[in-house]
């Protein structure tokens, strides 16, 4: 996402008679990052704060919703949806959902048809009890599960990317041998 803000940063220059204007705008989650640049003299100017903008003088104003939308308004409306972000949560040392999980099922796909969307990640974790291959094992099996649910509620199987991280990359960091329920996961990302 990170990148993504970057790279709309550094689309959003605009040629002016003193230079470049560089203007901060959120993510589309709505995430300020920060963002450095030099002045035509080469000094550095941080913008940290949502519609900040510093032009080649260096000077940092602030603009108003409305003149960022009147600048940027066709460019931000052309913008693809954000990223729709479900986390799918399971039974201790099983591929069963929870019932609360399941349930999203409909969500997902409705993300996926709203978006129209050629681009579905599933992704396995686990938490870290047990043993690292186990896990890595039981993560591709809740990933699989949850790749043939949706494909079972209409989804193409071939727009799906299926990964697994096991026990790596927990949402709640834990120590070795650590039973953490919201690490049981399946992460779904619909583009």
């Amino acid at each position: 996402m990170k990148r993504l803000a970057f790279i709309f940063i550094c689309c959003l220059m605009l040629a002016g008679c003193g230079g470049q204007t560089v203007v901060l705008l959120p993510d589309l989650d709505g995430h300020v990052g920060e963002l450095t640049v030099n002045d035509k003299e080469g000094e550095a100017v941080t913008l940290t704060e949502a519609n900040q903008s510093v032009s080649g003088s260096g000077k940092v104003t602030t603009l108003s919703d409305e003149q960022v939308q009147a600048t940027f308004g066709e460019a931000l409306a052309a913008q693809p949806q954000p990223t729709a972000r479900f986390l799918l949560y399971f039974a201790s040392d099983s591929n069963k959902l929870k019932p609360e999980s399941k349930s999203e099922i409909p969500a997902i796909i409705q993300a996926w048809k709203d978006r129209a969307s050629t681009d579905v990640s599933v992704i396995g974790h686990t938490d870290a009890l047990g043993e690292k291959q186990y896990n890595y094992d039981l993560s591709v099996r809740r990933a699989q599960k949850v790749r043939d649910l949706l494909v079972k509620a209409g989804m193409p199987e071939d727009i799906i990317e299926l990964t697994s991280h096991g026990e790596e990359n927990p949402l709640i960091p834990t120590p070795d041998g650590k039973s953490e329920p919201r690490n049981r996961r399946v992460e779904v990302l619909v583009r």
